[in-house]
């Protein structure tokens, strides 16, 4: 509902930005002369601005070049703005040299192309946790991904250089946190994912929740939800529907259904019958139960579903709004951890200016 929400604000902004952006554009040298003497042309020209994400629009989707083109006209209207108050404060007249457009364009092309290495190159992120539970052995190591949105910025090659990273960290467990393919991935694109799943090697195994574009939102992907789930299992993939798995006698790995499924269990029946003594690690895609996680006693919470925040300010209106509890990072409710992971990858927009494409390493030190 959130992104159905922000969809059509996009739209609404865009149609707005439009007119702003002509209007301003106008005020340029060669359009403003060309508006004096042909106005329709000199109409059409003052949407240069537009015309400039359009390459972009045929390299990064339609959606990629409205983002850039919202970028323009948010940084055009700050650029203006500042351009105001110097002018008030050194009590001098508009210049007639229209350059706050051309600075914000170029201020938008530095701050997209940051945004689009950050989106399409995996950092790795650690995290260092301590229990005062047995863990059966000195310490425990989870890789986190999630998020993978085959293929929005991360293909098979991509996300082979991932596991080809995790795979020389050692994990103990890898934990992959929905959102693994979207209602873009081809039947292709999503067995060679599933394929290159089977390349991890960890001590206890792979684990798989879903999120909530996995099962897909339409019936257009050439394949269903059954098939996906076999190309994962034949990758040795464990996958985790409101199920629970006790893995060296010490630790459980406790999969939730994602909050989009009306059938999901509650954390508390999930974990009611488990022995508390031992370290409980529960996958949830989207991080917004964490009251009742914390309250059903789970000792780490891993997540995925924010992208980080993704771009700006979809990540701090997403807590305003109540869809989220946290939007990255680690944090601690009542003895539980909590960690949000940022993704390998994101959804739709090639671009992250709020965050960065990650995996995490997550090292667990026991009694």
């Amino acid at each position: 509902m959130v992104w159905i929400i922000l969809l059509l604000a996009i739209l609404v902004l865009f149609a707005a930005g439009v007119r702003f952006i002509s209007s301003r554009a106008l005020r340029s040298g060669f359009a403003k002369k060309l508006y004096a003497e042909h106005k329709r042309l000199g109409r059409l020209v003052s949407l240069w601005p537009l015309a400039l994400c359009v390459p972009l629009g045929i390299i990064a989707g339609t959606v990629g070049a409205i983002v850039a083109f919202l970028h323009i006209v948010v940084i055009w209207t700050l650029c203006d703005l500042i351009g105001f108050i110097v002018n008030k404060i050194k009590k001098r007249e508009r210049s007639s040299r229209y350059l706050n457009g051309y600075i914000a364009v170029g201020i938008t092309a530095v701050y997209l192309c940051a945004g689009w290495y950050f989106a399409h190159h995996v950092f790795r992120t650690d995290y260092t946790l301590h229990t005062g539970k047995t863990l059966g052995q000195e310490s425990l190591r989870i890789a986190l991904i999630a998020d993978a949105h085959l293929v929005t910025t991360l293909d098979e090659d991509g996300l082979e250089d991932v596991i080809d990273r995790i795979n020389d960290d050692e994990p103990d467990i890898v934990t992959v946190c929905g959102d693994f393919i979207d209602d873009d991935t081809s039947k292709s694109e999503m067995l060679a994912g599933c394929s290159a799943l089977g390349g991890l090697h960890a001590k206890y195994g792979v684990y798989f929740v879903y999120g909530n574009h996995d099962k897909g939102y339409y019936d257009n992907r050439g394949y269903n939800c059954d098939e996906f789930e076999e190309a994962l299992k034949n990758s040795g993939v464990r996958i985790l529907c409101d199920e629970t798995e006790l893995i060296n006698d010490s630790i459980y790995i406790v999969g939730r259904k994602d909050r989009s499924d009306k059938s999901r269990l509650s954390a508390q029946e999930l974990t009611e019958k488990l022995d508390r003594s031992k370290y409980i690690v529960m996958l949830d895609h989207q991080p917004n139960d964490y009251k009742n996680e914390a309250e059903s006693g789970a000792d780490l919470v891993l997540s995925g579903h924010t992208h980080g925040g993704h771009i700006f300010p979809i990540g701090p209106l997403s807590l305003l709004f109540g869809a989220n509890d946290k939007v990255y990072g680690k944090e601690n409710r009542d003895g539980t951890e909590f960690i949000v992971t940022s993704g390998v990858s994101g959804w739709a927009i090639p671009f992250k200016t709020f965050s960065k494409s990650e995996y995490v390493i997550i090292d667990v030190v026991g009694q």
